[in-house]
């Protein structure tokens, strides 16, 4: 596996609720000098982040809709998206409502889905947030069905903020489920190089990380790259 194929899938990542303007500058400059696919980060922070990349188009700014619950009217979801996409945001993770995907309320899964979709049309990609540490391998496999159903760029596997991330098991399904043409992003718990690997290998096409810096400083140090 290429250091690129690693490097090039990374979301470089802060989305604690402390962060500050000099941490996302300093994540937008780890970006930069290590040419990951984008930086994500809260929507309050989209602006300072497009500021900081707007002369390193291949550096992507990425937030998330509905963080990290999930459980927004879809009204705020679409109006959040708009108003990210507004402030530069080229690529945007929504939280899918968790609760009515577990209720069986497939029609308002995809409502909601769907909102955020016609907001980013033409405009950013959309990666929906599954958080499957709640869900069971049905409901996985319905919800990336009801995703590629509501014209998805990608499927994601967790916030990293509930109770469990990213595992293998769940990215090979997804990965399964909705086939070639649409994206996985593995997140949450993507702490190595080995993590990192171990998820590609799975299906990951993304990789949502706050070790980049720590997993291309390992690449790099690897005698066989």
């Amino acid at each position: 596996m290429s250091t690129k194929s690693v490097i090039s899938r990374i979301d470089h990542t802060l989305l604690k609720a402390d962060a500050g303007k000099e941490g996302i500058l300093k994540l937008a400059a780890e970006a930069k000098e290590y040419g990951f696919a984008s930086v994500c980060v809260n929507p309050y922070w989209v602006k300072t982040a497009a500021e900081a990349l707007k002369d390193t188009p291949n550096v992507k700014v990425c937030t998330v809709i509905g963080f990290p619950l999930g459980a927004s009217a879809p009204e705020a979801k679409a109006f959040e998206t708009v108003q990210a996409i507004r402030d530069g945001a080229t690529e945007v993770d929504m939280v899918i409502n968790i609760g009515a995907l577990k209720d069986g309320d497939d029609e308002a899964v995809v409502r909601d889905m769907v909102g955020v979709v016609e907001s980013a049309a033409g405009k950013a990609l959309v990666k929906v947030i599954l958080e499957t540490c709640l869900l069971t391998p049905d409901e996985i496999v319905r919800a990336c069905r009801l995703a590629v159903a509501a014209g998805v760029d990608f499927v994601k596997t967790s916030t990293g903020f509930s109770t469990g991330g990213a595992t293998v098991e769940a990215v090979a399904l997804m990965a399964k489920t909705v086939g070639p043409g649409i994206g996985v992003k593995a997140s949450g718990g993507v702490r190595n190089l080995a993590d990192a690997e171990e998820m590609i290998k799975a299906g990951a096409t993304r990789l949502g990380t706050s070790a980049g810096v720590a997993i291309a400083q390992r690449l790099s140090s690897r005698s066989d790259y």
